[in-house]
């Protein structure tokens, strides 16, 4: 009956020890070639990034620095992935006496059949896998693929796989490593955000407002007394040219003028309006007054 279960869900087939063995040290030797390559391209990107921060292009040289950080992650991954390895290789007779995974070494053997669906250049990580599925079952896998609850899968593994973007942050803080390593000086960035660099409205902007406001309509009232003051004004002195025009004329044969020198004998309508017509004077003051 319980060869019949464990037939069922794909669990309990024979572990070859030597299969085993061999497929892990094949994993050991390809983990050391990909990490060679995943640090020279690292190498490359922040090389990239130093040229960059020297002719100011800091927006390009944060996309390097995204890179530099994605191949520096799966360079730490492949190591850890690598130790796993290893352990499991010494410790072969654990996965040979149970056909339920041990506590020992479910946190590597789930490490592994997880980076195996992420870490497609690693094809000895499937053939693991697979001789996982054999001992253990396609459920245990499952679990670890799809980081159930209690599957084993170290975090920190996941972390450095993850296809997330870096952080702002985190991309900065490096940007500032390779620029203080290099001796390069990045612009100032503590200016404040937009809304702080606002004034703040605390009431003495309203009331200013509107003391300007008053002030204003007191110096138009002012302009425009003025202005009726000047059009009067320039009204009397036409009026007054008028006059001596006709005065000029009755010298030389216009009405007789009286002893205190006014026209009293004139009947010329704008002559008498301007003898009656009293001339005020408007006094223009300064706004404000």
């Amino acid at each position: 009956m319980g060869k019949a279960f464990n037939a069922l869900l794909n669990r309990g087939g024979s572990f070859k020890a030597s299969k085993f063995k061999a497929t892990a040290g094949l994993a050991v030797s390809r983990s050391a070639v990909l990490k060679n390559q995943r640090q020279a391209r690292a190498s490359i990107a922040r090389l990239d990034a130093v040229e960059l921060l020297k002719i100011g292009a800091y927006e390009r040289a944060l996309l390097r620095v995204e890179q530099v950080i994605k191949e520096e992650n799966m360079w730490d991954a492949i190591e850890l992935l690598e130790s796993y390895c290893r352990s499991l290789m010494e410790r072969v007779h654990l996965i040979k006496q149970e056909r339920k995974c041990p506590d020992e070494v479910k946190e590597a053997v789930s490490s592994l059949i997880f980076a195996s669906a992420r870490i497609g250049e690693f094809p000895e990580l499937l053939e693991l896998r697979s001789i996982f599925v054999s001992r253990y079952g396609k459920e245990f896998a499952s679990m670890a693929v799809e980081l159930r609850n209690e599957c084993g899968v170290n975090p920190k593994i996941v972390q450095k796989l993850s296809t997330r973007k870096p952080s702002t942050e985190m991309r900065n803080a490096l940007l500032k490593e390779i620029a203080a390593e290099n001796g390069i000086t990045l612009p100032s960035s503590s200016s404040p955000p937009e809304e702080e660099r606002q004034p703040k409205d605390d009431g003495r902007t309203a009331a200013v407002d509107d003391r300007d406001a008053t002030a204003a309509r007191g110096k138009y009232k002012d302009v425009a007394d003025a202005a009726q003051a000047a059009f009067e004004s320039a009204a009397y002195a036409a009026a007054a040219a008028r006059v001596a025009v006709e005065l000029s004329r009755g010298d030389s044969g216009g009405p007789k003028q009286g002893a205190d020198g006014e026209n009293a004998g004139s009947s010329d309508p704008a002559v008498l309006n301007v003898n009656r017509r009293p001339m005020s004077v408007r006094t223009i003051r300064p706004p404000g007054w």
